[in-house]
């Protein structure tokens, strides 16, 4: 009681009201040291109105909420902080950091496409063209979007990015080989009609790849997925169309000659790839052998990668919202990961009740009939001998007039000469301490009379308020579940008479594993129970359901169209083989890395195989044109790269994003496109090259 009032002492020195809270004095436990304990909580749950014409529904009912707490101006409120949590202010939040950062990616992914057409081309009118045609391709994208489903969500907003990464690698394959053709005898026009029909086939299958790779999410029951493959898979054809007449068009407009580009020395191939075909040609068995190895110790390590279901860990912890939920976390009385099943009777109430507390991963059951104390006539007859004793002390005292200043100063001189005998007459250090503490601080307020004012109002302001609540406990009476509060009842029985029963796990349910654990014993008792964590766990249940689907749609149609198209098993095993260990070898780095699957990164493998065939499939058309010992010799290999690191560029943007889903989808798609340019521009002409060997021994 001594350090808390020295504390409000104190403040009154300093010019500022801080009350003494006696409801946290009267409920400190014996032997607790001052100020040990949490911080008194009051919780408020409000139903926010919801606007969905905005971007963030949520916002204006949180703006209200903040209002309504900065117009309380009570002094005496002290060191009262108002913070907004729940899914409504979650999602909130989670919106405005994608709308935030989603402004910043898209510039930087932007910055970075057109550096690397820049280092690519060597040409501003190329570039022009280029960048122009992207924008008209991504207006006609946004306008689908708009048509055909109406909003974005925060999985299918990444749409743009993705786009400006897969329309410009149609561009780089048409303008590289419009480049090559300048470095021979054809001037611009024909170049232009030489280079569609060049790689107008190549382009148009690697649409359809890409295609392919985005709408096998349609099927899937993960809304959010589906529409991103809706509007990326038809922007793939916009995306096409736009680069065979769009971007012709600009250039014809802009004619470039080979004095304006360095194709005509190399005949569009770049130096490293004549370089790298050298050394391919010589060494294609040990590179064959380092893939084999790679592939082999990725399959080795697969099996450790995981899906994280947790929606709570894709979110900011930098924001309120989320920032508040995980400090009640770690609240001993706080669970927010609790259970709940529905009784239609009270016989099968009990029945559930029972069986559910006799399992080891439940730690507590609830019900409505839990907030109805036992042995009530005992504890009725414990509070009428209290009331007997307290009643007395609880009367109104007679009305005195109200104190003067000297009498203020006399009491405060008092108090603290009692606290110094104190001080002096105890035993215990942190007793002594506590009353040193307290008699300087009164001395040190001083006859002031403001802060005497202060001072006294700061110890007594709540005083009364602790006195009514305790008189009103000792008017208790008997009560059964039917006298509760109708607000308090309707959160535990629907108006059909449904009965809710609320089930607290045992183990802390942020482990994946602890929580699947809960699930599956409450499940094995209760089939119908929902709640967060039955939620959370059926949920990526059914994600990596429809990413299996997904990844089996996308596999079967592309090699069921390569088959067609290629009609040699042979060459339909070269464009899959280096897709295959860049797919081991990006799912090994998400063990090595420590970077879980989750909801929003799950997008990658399938469509790393829409991707990446594309480029296997253009090295495989160019080597049956030139040779598999030229391939490289080529303007192809350098569009692969190009189109490949302006997909990277355009792709790891995303990972500057604050929301976590939406940077770890960039990230991984960053390690994914990666692998599968090394493997396409390394793997594949080795593989060529062992096969065209092998042809020729036959």
């Amino acid at each position: 009681a001594f350090a808390r009032m020295a504390e409000t002492a104190e403040a009154a020195v300093a010019g500022r009201g801080r009350p003494l809270s006696w409801r946290a004095l009267a409920g400190q436990g014996p032997g607790q040291e001052p100020g040990a304990d949490a911080p008194h909580r009051e919780f408020l749950s409000a139903q926010p109105v919801l606007d969905f014409q905005s971007l963030q529904p949520a916002r204006a009912a949180i703006k209200a909420i903040h209002d309504a707490a900065e117009a309380i101006a009570d002094p005496l409120l002290g060191d009262l902080r108002v913070r907004v949590t729940g899914q409504a202010a979650m999602r909130d939040d989670e919106l405005k950091s994608l709308r935030d950062s989603m402004a910043l990616v898209s510039l930087v992914s932007l910055v970075l496409v057109v550096a690397l057409l820049a280092l690519g081309l060597r040409s501003p009118r190329l570039i022009v063209a280029m960048v122009a045609t992207l924008f008209v391709g991504l207006l006609l994208t946004a306008g689908f979007a708009t048509l055909a489903i109406g909003q974005l969500n925060i999985i299918s907003v990444a749409f743009a990015v993705l786009f400006i990464g897969l329309s410009v690698d149609f561009g780089i394959h048409y303008a590289l080989r419009y480049q090559e053709g300048l470095s021979g005898p054809h001037g611009p026009r024909s170049s232009l009609g030489r280079a569609a029909v060049g790689v107008g086939g190549a382009l148009t299958l690697s649409a359809v790849m890409a295609a392919i790779g985005f709408f096998s999410f349609l099927p899937t029951a993960y809304r959010g997925l589906a529409e991103l493959g809706l509007i990326s898979g038809v922007g793939m054809f916009i995306a096409l169309i736009c680069n065979l007449t769009v971007l012709p068009a600009l250039l014809s407009l802009l004619p470039i000659s080979n004095r304006q580009t360095g194709a005509a020395r190399t005949g569009g191939a770049s130096p490293v790839g004549l370089r790298a075909g050298d050394v391919l040609g010589r060494h294609p068995r040990a590179v064959l052998a380092a893939a084999l190895a790679l592939g082999l110790a990725g399959a080795a390590l697969a099996p450790w990668a995981w899906f994280d279901d947790d929606p709570l860990n894709l979110r900011d912890p930098k924001s309120v919202s989320v920032a508040v939920l995980l400090e009640l976390i770690d609240d001993p009385n706080v669970e927010p990961y609790t259970a709940s099943v529905l009784a239609n009777d009270e016989g099968a109430l009990g029945e559930l009740i029972l069986a559910l507390s006799a399992l080891p991963e439940v730690a507590r059951v609830d019900s409505l009939a839990g907030l109805v104390p036992e042995a009530q006539d005992d504890k009725l007859a414990v509070i009428e001998d209290m009331a007997v004793f307290l009643t007395p002390l609880l009367l109104p005292p007679a009305t005195t007039p109200a104190a003067d200043a000297q009498a203020r100063d006399d009491a405060r001189r008092a108090l603290a000469e009692t606290a110094m005998v104190m001080a002096a007459a105890t035993d215990s250090e942190a007793l002594a301490h506590a009353a040193r503490r307290l008699a300087s601080a009164l001395v040190a307020v001083g006859p002031d009379p403001e802060r005497l004012d202060q001072l006294e109002r700061s110890l007594f302001a709540w005083l009364p308020a602790l006195v009514d609540r305790i008189g009103g406990s000792l008017g208790a009476e008997p009560f059964g579940p039917d006298d509760l509060p109708e607000i308090l009842r309707a959160r535990w029985v629907s108006d059909d008479g449904q009965a809710r029963i609320e089930i607290r796990p045992a183990e802390d349910l942020r482990d994946r594993e602890a929580r699947r654990r809960f699930v599956a014993a409450v499940q094995s008792v209760a089939p119908e129970a929902s709640g967060a964590p039955v939620v959370m766990t059926e949920g990526g249940r059914a994600v990596i359901g429809a990413y299996r689907q997904a990844a089996a749609t996308a596999v079967l149609a592309i090699v069921i169209l390569l088959a067609v198209l290629l009609r040699q098993a042979a060459a339909v095993a070269l464009v899959l083989a280096p897709l295959l260990l860049a797919a081991v070898l990006t799912v090994a780095a998400t063990v090595v890395f420590g970077l879980p699957f989750n909801f929003a990164n799950v997008i990658v493998l399938p469509l790393l195989f829409g991707l990446g065939v594309a480029s296997g499939l253009h090295i495989v058309l160019r080597a049956r044109q030139a040779g598999p010992q030229r391939v490289l010799m080529t303007s192809t290999p350098r569009a692969v790269l190009f189109s490949a690191l302006t997909t990277v560029g355009s792709f790891g943007a995303l990972a500057l994003s604050s929301h976590k889903g939406t940077a770890s989808m960039g990230l991984l798609l960053t390690i994914a496109i990666g692998l599968t340019i090394v493997s396409t521009l390394v793997v594949l002409p080795a593989l060529l090259h062992e096969a065209g060997r092998w042809r020729q021994k036959r």
